[in-house]
């Protein structure tokens, strides 16, 4: 059960839907912060005063103003919070839909839940509360289908180095290149003409442009 919960989010009427959601649990009480850098603060101070948050409720974006800030965005707060507690219950409620970066975001910072805001979020926000209280993860099922696919899984760190040199116009002969200097391999012109045919399939583009386009819509570069 979350008695303690904080939300991490820079606009007004979110934190206040946020909070309606949160009320049918008995007993919650929500603190609220609008940058990341006092997020942080606050669940730092709560663990000094024996009194800790059990539940992270934040957005990815926070816009930028005239105060300083050392935590730009909901990642850099996730990653700050998780070297203090890694088990602490982290939900994601963002208008992120690129379904790699979600992906990263369980899979690096072991999120527990990812709600996409919309028209029906907030149907979503319940049930992903729920979820968390009896331990299960849970993902909005515009983007769920996508995280589960075999294609998914078999993109690697290497698949995402070549997306992001062919992004920045690099010819093959040129990517092999920069992994030799890299020291990454393989790094022969033939082993990455094989990645990139493999990638294509994979994302069903018809040429490279395509590929590198769809890479970027579902946020692999």
């Amino acid at each position: 059960m979350f008695k303690k919960v904080l939300i991490a989010e820079d606009i007004d009427s979110i934190n206040y839907g946020i909070e309606k959601v949160l009320e049918v649990i008995p007993g919650v009480q929500t603190t609220h912060a609008k940058y990341c850098d006092e997020a942080l603060l606050k669940y730092k101070k709560a663990l000094i005063d024996n009194d800790p948050y059990d539940l992270l409720i934040t957005d990815l974006s926070f816009k930028q103003d005239h105060k300083e800030t050392v935590l730009a965005n909901g990642e850099d707060l996730i990653s700050a919070i998780k070297e203090i507690n890694s088990d602490l219950p982290i939900l994601v409620y963002s208008i992120e839909d690129k379904p790699y970066r979600i992906k990263c975001l369980f899979d690096l910072y072991t999120i527990n839940a990812f709600v996409l805001k919309g028209r029906y979020s907030s149907l979503e926000l319940r049930e992903a509360v729920s979820k968390l209280k009896v331990g299960e993860k849970y993902i909005s099922k515009d983007i769920a289908h996508y995280l589960y696919t075999k294609e998914a899984e078999e993109i690697t760190d290497y698949d995402i180095t070549i997306l992001g040199l062919l992004s920045e116009g690099y010819t093959q002969n040129e990517i092999s290149t920069h992994l030799d200097a890299q020291n990454v391999s393989p790094s022969s012109v033939s082993a990455i003409e094989k990645r990139i045919n493999k990638l294509k399939t994979q994302l069903k583009a018809k040429n490279t442009i395509q590929l590198v386009a769809l890479a970027k819509d579902i946020g692999m570069i």
